[in-house]
C-alpha cells in the first residue's frame, strides 16, 4: 500500500486535469440519480395510467410533494412528451460528462506514465556502473517500458474507478434510501444487500492477492523475454556464425510460452471474478423480487417505487463490480510498481559529498595511494601506488583479467577505491564533484560508443555547443575527415545502431574526434585498437598521436609495440604492480613483461607471413 500511495502522489502533478475529471464524475453520477427516479412517473403515471401515490405519513419533502401533484395532473400523452424531452437531454449530458472525465483521466494516466519514465531514466542515469553488472540490461527496459505500461492501466482506468464508483455508489444508495423512505419500502429489502456484500468482496481479495503474485511471475518473463531479444538481436552475426538460430528460437520459445502460461492463469482469475459477482447479485435480485413483487401484487407497494428501486439495488452492482475489478488491476500495478521503486530507491554508491568542490583544472599529477579494490569478496587490486605527471604518458599492461581496467576505472571515479585514496593535484577525488572531474578527462575504448545519430552528433556528444567547423576541425585531427565526406551525407550521415554503418577504424576515428573536441588535459586510452586491423591500426595510431599531443595520457593496450614509446610502462600480475619503467629498461631487466612481449612479437610474426 506505501508503493501505491508514492505512485498517487505522482499525480498532484496533474490536479487540474484530475479535479476537472472528478467534477464531471460528480455531474454523469448526479444524472444517474436523476435518472433512477424518472422510471417512478414512466412506470406509474404514463405505463400503469394511475396516479403516484405516497404513503400517508411518510416524510416527504415539499417541493417532492408539489412534483409529484404536478405529474399526476399532467395528461399521460403530454407527460411522455415531456419524459422523452427530458431524457434525452440528460443523457446528452451524461454521456458528454463520460467523455469527459474518461478523456482527462486517461490523459492523468499517460502523464503519470510519462514522468514515471523520465523519473526512471534519469535514475538509471544517476546509478553508478556496479548497478548496471548486477542488473541485466532486458530487465532494466522492462522496467522502463513494460512495467509502466501496467501502472498507466492503474492510474486511466483503475484510479478512475476508485474514485469514479464510490461515487456512483453514494448516489444510487442515497437514491434507493430516498425512495424507501418517500414511499414506504421495508428496511428489509436493504439488509439483504448488506447479506450478500459479503459473497462478492471476499472472493475479489483472494483472487486479487493471487494475481499479485502471478503479475510480478508475468512481469519477469517479459523482462526475460525482452533480454533475449536484445541479445540475439545484438548478437546476431554470432547466432549466425555458429548456426545457433535453432537453439536460440528453441529458447524464446521457451520463455514465450512460460509469459503465456503465467498471462493464461491472470486470465482464468480475472474472469472468474464476473461468475462470483453476477450470481452473488442475482441470488439478491431473486428475493427481493419476489417478497416485493408479492407487495406490489398486493396493492401495498407503488408499481413504480418497487420498479425504480429495484433498478437501484441493479444499478448498485455495477460500480461494486467494478470496484472489484480494481482491486484485481491495482494488485497487478502493485507487482509492477514494487520493482519500479526497487530502483528509485536504490542508491548509487559514487555520489558527491555534499559539500563537493569544483576541481580545479589539472596542472602537477594523479595519484594513487594505497589503493585496493574488490568486486564483492574478489580482491581485484591491491597496494596500488601511482603517481602519473602533468604530461607523461603511462602505459599499463599485464594479462588479462589481472585489474588493468579496474585501475583505469577509478581514475574518473567509476568506481571508489575499497581501501586507499585518488588524487588529482594532492585534492581527493571523492571531494570533489563528478562533473568537474570527468570535464577534464576524455576517453577512448575498445568498445566505441556510437549513438544512431548523424556524424555531426556523434562527434559533438561531449561538447553540445560546438560549431560546425569546430567538429569538422576535430575530425582533420582524428583523420576522419575524409571518410566522412565519402559518407552518403557526409556528416551529416546517421551512422546506425551502435554506428553499424560504418567501419571499426572509422568508428574508432570518430570516438577519438569525439574526445579532441572535448579537449581534455587527461586522456584515457582503454585498448582502443585492440579489434582492428593493421591498416585500421596505423590510422587510428596516427590519429591517437595527434590527440595525445600536450596531454597527460594513461593507456591501457593488449598490442605491447604500440606503448614502446610511453614515458612509463606499469606492469601489472595478480592485482599488483611487479614492474615499472621504460620498454627498453622492462625489456632489460626480464620478468614477465619480457615474456609478453616476446610471445606477442612470435604472434605478430607469424601473422605477417601469413
Amino acid at each position: 500500500m506505501r508503493n501505491y500511495l508514492r505512485l498517487i502522489k505522482l499525480v498532484r502533478h496533474n490536479l487540474p486535469i484530475l479535479i476537472l475529471a472528478i467534477g464531471l464524475m460528480l455531474i454523469s453520477s448526479l444524472f444517474d440519480g436523476i435518472s433512477l427516479g424518472m422510471i417512478i412517473p414512466l412506470v406509474d403515471k404514463i405505463l400503469a395510467g394511475k396516479e403516484i401515490v405516497t404513503p400517508p405519513n411518510a416524510n416527504i419533502p415539499q417541493f417532492v410533494i408539489m412534483l409529484i401533484d404536478t405529474i399526476n395532473s399532467m395528461e399521460r400523452g403530454k407527460l411522455l412528451g415531456y419524459m422523452i424531452f427530458w431524457i434525452m437531454g440528460l443523457f446528452a449530458i451524461k454521456e458528454a460528462a463520460i467523455y469527459g472525465q474518461s478523456y482527462f483521466m486517461t490523459d492523468v494516466g499517460m502523464r503519470v506514465v510519462r514522468d514515471l519514465r523520465a523519473i526512471l531514466y534519469n535514475k538509471l542515469l544517476s546509478l553508478s556502473l556496479d548497478f548496471f553488472h548486477r542488473n541485466k540490461i532486458g530487465v532494466l527496459m522492462s522496467r522502463v517500458i513494460n512495467d509502466t505500461g501496467v501502472v498507466n492501466n492503474a492510474i486511466s482506468e483503475g484510479l478512475t474507478d476508485l474514485i469514479y464508483q464510490p461515487v456512483q455508489l453514494i448516489v444510487y444508495f442515497v437514491s434507493i434510501l430516498l425512495i424507501r423512505s418517500y414511499f414506504g419500502i421495508s428496511w428489509w429489502f436493504v439488509s439483504v444487500t448488506l447479506v450478500f456484500a459479503p459473497l462478492i468482496i471476499l472472493p475479489v481479495i483472494h483472487i486479487g492477492r493471487r494475481l499479485r503474485k502471478i503479475s510480478t511471475r508475468s512481469q519477469e518473463k517479459i523482462a526475460d523475454i525482452t533480454g533475449i531479444l536484445l541479445e540475439t538481436i545484438s548478437g546476431i552475426r554470432v547466432v549466425k556464425a555458429f548456426n545457433m538460430e535453432d537453439p536460440e528460437s528453441e529458447k524464446f520459445k521457451n520463455e514465450n510460452h512460460k509469459y503465456y502460461r503465467f498471462n493464461m492463469k491472470s486470465v482464468k482469475r480475472m474472469n472468474s471474478i464476473r461468475p462470483v459477482t453476477e450470481f452473488a447479485g442475482i441470488a439478491c435480485m431473486g428475493l427481493i423480487l419476489w417478497f416485493g413483487g408479492k407487495e406490489v401484487i398486493y396493492g401495498n407497494l407503488s408499481p413504480g417505487a418497487f420498479v425504480a428501486f429495484l433498478a437501484g439495488l441493479l444499478a448498485l452492482a455495477k460500480p461494486a463490480k467494478r470496484l472489484s475489478r480494481v482491486h484485481v488491476i491495482n494488485q497487478q500495478a502493485l507487482a509492477a510498481v514494487t520493482r519500479i521503486f526497487s530502483i528509485l530507491d536504490e542508491r548509487p554508491l559514487i555520489e558527491d559529498a555534499p559539500d563537493a568542490t569544483e576541481l580545479q583544472p589539472f596542472r602537477k599529477a594523479i595519484q594513487l595511494e594505497g589503493v585496493n579494490f574488490s568486486y564483492g569478496q574478489t580482491e581485484i587490486l591491491r597496494d596500488i601506488n601511482v603517481s602519473v605527471r602533468a604530461g607523461e604518458i603511462v602505459a599499463i599492461v599485464g594479462p588479462s583479467g589481472v585489474g588493468k581496467t579496474t585501475l583505469i576505472n577509478l581514475i574518473p571515479r567509476f568506481y571508489d577505491p575499497t581501501k586507499g585514496s585518488v588524487s588529482f593535484d594532492g585534492v581527493d577525488i571523492k571531494t570533489v564533484s563528478r562533473k568537474t572531474l570527468c570535464q577534464q578527462i576524455g576517453i577512448v575504448t575498445q568498445e566505441t560508443m556510437l549513438f544512431n545519430d548523424t556524424v555531426f552528433a556523434n562527434i559533438r556528444y561531449g561538447k553540445s555547443d560546438a560549431a560546425r567547423e569546430e567538429v569538422i576541425e576535430a575530425a582533420r585531427i582524428a583523420d576522419a575527415h575524409d571518410f566522412i565526406l565519402r559518407l552518403p551525407n557526409g556528416y551529416d550521415t546517421v551512422v546506425g545502431d551502435r554506428g553499424h554503418n560504418v567501419s571499426g577504424g572509422q568508428r574508432q576515428r570518430l570516438a577519438i574526434a569525439r574526445a579532441v573536441l572535448k579537449n581534455p588535459p587527461i586522456l584515457i586510452l582503454d585498448e582502443a585498437m585492440s579489434q582492428l586491423d593493421m591498416e585500421s591500426e596505423h590510422l587510428v595510431q596516427e590519429a591517437l598521436n595527434r590527440l595525445m599531443r600536450n596531454r597527460t595520457v594513461l593507456v591501457i593496450a593488449h598490442r605491447l609495440s604500440t606503448v614502446r614509446n610511453a614515458d612509463r610502462i606499469i606492469v601489472l600480475e595478480d592485482g599488483c604492480i611487479v614492474d615499472e619503467g621504460k620498454h627498453e629498461e622492462l625489456i632489460s631487466r626480464g620478468g614477465i613483461y619480457k615474456k609478453l612481449y616476446q610471445l606477442q612479437f612470435k604472434d605478430e610474426a607469424w601473422r605477417d607471413k601469413q
